[in-house]
Order: C-alpha cells, then structure tokens, then sequence
C-alpha cells in the first residue's frame, strides 16, 4: 500500500493515464479504420460520442443510487476499469460497421463513470490548501490517458488493432493497481443526489455563471480531441505523402492531447494563486483564439500546424479541473454532489452537438473555417467568468484569490 499523500496520487494518476487511454481508442484509429472500411461520417463521430452518452448515463446513475458511498472507491474503479478494458477489446471481434460498436463504446463510457469521477474523489481525499493542483493533477492524468491512444497507434503502424489491444492491457492493468492507492484524510461521505436541488444551479448568479463558463469549456474541448487529429492528417497530406502524412500526424495528435498535461498542472498551480476566475479567463481566450486561427494554416509546413494545436492542446484543457474546483466551493455543502453532478452530466451532453456538427462544418467550411464555431464557446465562457469575478461570492474561490 502507498500511504504517503505523493506516493498515493501518483500512483492513482498513473492508474488514471492508463485507464484513460480506453476513451479515445476507437476514435485515434478513425483514418486506419477509414482505410479500411466505409465509414460515414456520423459513424467516425459515434466513435466518440458514444462513450460521453455513455458516460453521461453513468455518472447519473452512479449518482442516484450513491454507488460511489455504497462501494470503496478502488474496488468501484477496479470493477469498472476490468469491464470497460473488456468492452473496448471486443471491438476486435465485431463488424466494424455495425451497430455493436457503437453499443461497445457506449459500455465503454458507462464504465468510465466508475473510473473519472471516482478517482478525482480518491484524489480530492488528500488535498489540503492545494485543492486546484491536486485536481489538476488528476485531470492532466485524464489528459495524458485521452492522448495515449494516439502514441499507441503511432507506434503500433497502420494496424489499429495494435491500439485496442494496447489500451485494454493498460486499462486492466490500472484496474489492478488501484488498489494499492490508499485513501486520503479528507475522506468523507459523498453528499447523496437530490433531483429538487437540480434548479439551484440556475437559480444561484454565482454558481450560473460557474456553470455557464463549464459549458463554453466543454463547447469546444472534446470536438477538438475527437477531430484534430483528423484536421493534421489532412493537413500534412498537403505537404507529405499519404502514408508519411498519416503516420506524422498520430504523433503530432498525440502530443497535441498529450501537452495538455503540463497544462492541467500549470492551470492547478496558478489557479490557486492568481485566482480561478483569472485562470479560466486566460486559458479560454487562448484557446478560443487558436480555434478560430488554427484554420487559417491548413497544408502549411507540418512543423508550424503542429506547434500551434500544441499551444491550442496546452490551452483547451488547463482550466477544466478549475470549473469543478469552483462549483465545490461555492455550492452548499449539502449541494456539492448534486451540482458536480449536473454540471458534468449537462457538459459531456453538450460535447455530443459539437462533436456530430465537425463533419459538417468541415463539409461546409472546409477545414481553413471548420473549426472557427467552436471558438464561440471559450469566449462566452470568458464573460461569464469575468462576470463571476465581478461577484461578491467570488471570494470564496482559491482561498479568496476569486
């Protein structure tokens, strides 16, 4: 057993990285798989939104019935780590383009209810004074996981089974490990789901415009996780040759997702600092920047593409961990549960709009304006924190940095 606080959240955040990788596996393998077969482009984007539907169903329901106080954190993430490694492993034996594997990944998000919001708890049991460092730690964990099916693809060649096979081996691995993780001094019972306290989230200004900053957030990140690494293959097809362009744009994707990383520990650190309405207003005017430029370089030199979705990686995720931080600490201490539950149920339901819209808007746009809608979420995000900040209750926030 790992007892110390550090040893404890790192080995939860590498059991994290590990478990992770199982969200984005199918959809890093989307141009192998397009290769191969004929896929839609409603069918590429189910790749992804099926695991978020899953997931929002799952943490409601994990929820409602108070699984996460019924059970032991390790055991529930254990449980659901060994299910989803299985589910994502029967892609591998399925048809391709048939309706199992949309079913799959939805399994697949169903479990990571068991693995994301379980392991932020287990991780939030050992904060004291750092709470925005020790949740950006864990979500910078998350981020490296999400990433690490593109370095697994990259790896493995043009074989996408390499990808499946990798993430689930490293998911049942996590599973297994967790349970050397020990539970923190903070630790305390979940406040249980009440459905009547749902309305308080619009009710309370303060906790609104949280929640609205959340969803500028949410508008744009994981559209950009499930399609940019589609844009860079296509982007280097313009200066590359097929299969080098293919092959170039897996690790350019990978550290694209992967650098946002650094970036959740750096948003944790500052954000306890400067203040989380100041943090999220910076990393969402970047953000929201590089998405309506990133356009502008399509088939420009590979090397430049790639630098500026790293800054845009860097950026799009480096205040996630912050929103949730925020709504702990200004909702009742009878609330908490409930509104970190709605805020992530309503947020991974928003990202299925923007992650079915890409295609069109590429379609429609081309890729030099595809992404341009997705920069309206982060800057109404922007005002809605700097509305937050301009509020009394603002004080409550990181020690009363606001």
């Amino acid at each position: 057993m790992f007892s110390s606080k550090w040893a404890s959240l790192t080995l939860l955040s590498l059991c994290e990285v590990a478990a992770m990788s199982l969200w984005f596996s199918a959809s890093a393998v989307v141009p192998s798989l397009s290769a191969d077969y004929e896929l839609s482009s409603f069918t590429q984007s189910l790749f992804t939104s099926a695991v978020q539907v899953g997931f929002v169903v799952g943490s409601l329901i994990s929820a409602m019935l108070g699984l996460a106080d019924r059970i032991d954190s390790r055991r529930f993430f254990m449980v659901a780590g060994l299910i989803a490694a299985i589910a994502n492993a029967g892609i591998l034996i399925v048809e391709i383009e048939g309706p199992a594997v949309p079913l799959l990944r939805f399994i697949t998000g169903l479990c990571m209810a068991g693995l994301y919001p379980v392991g932020m708890r287990l991780a939030s049991t050992w904060a004291k004074g750092d709470m925005g460092l020790v949740v950006g730690l864990f979500v910078g964990a998350l981020t490296l996981g999400s990433a690490s099916p593109h370095l697994f693809n990259a790896l493995g060649g043009l074989d996408w089974r390499v990808t499946i096979i990798a993430s689930s081996l490293a998911a049942v691995a996590a599973a297994l490990a967790v349970n050397f993780v020990a539970v923190g001094p903070n630790s305390r019972p979940a406040p249980k789901f009440h459905p009547g306290d749902i309305l308080w989230a619009w009710k309370d200004k303060p906790l609104r415009l949280a929640n609205l900053g959340y969803l500028g957030h949410m508008w744009e990140l994981y559209a950009m996780w499930a399609w940019v690494g589609v844009f860079l293959a296509a982007s280097f097809a313009q200066q590359m040759a097929p299969e080098a362009a293919v092959s170039s744009a897996k690790f350019a994707t990978f550290a694209t997702v992967g650098i946002g990383a650094l970036g959740c520990l750096a948003g944790g650190y500052f954000a306890d600092r400067i203040g989380r309405t100041s943090l999220t207003m910076i990393a969402m005017a970047v953000s929201g920047s590089c998405a309506a430029v990133v356009g502008f370089f399509f088939g420009a030199d590979p090397w430049l593409v790639t630098l500026i979705c790293m800054i845009w990686g860097l950026s799009v995720i480096a205040d996630s961990a912050q929103f949730s931080a925020s709504v702990a600490e200004l909702s009742d201490p009878g609330r908490v549960g409930t509104m970190l539950t709605l805020q992530t149920s309503i947020g991974f339901t928003l990202t299925l709009i923007t992650i079915h819209l890409m295609p069109y808007a590429v379609e429609a746009l081309g890729w030099r304006y595809a992404f341009l809608p997705l920069a309206i979420g982060p800057f109404l995000g922007v005002w809605a924190m700097a509305r937050l900040r301009a509020h009394p209750a603002s004080q409550k926030l990181a020690g009363g940095n606001g």
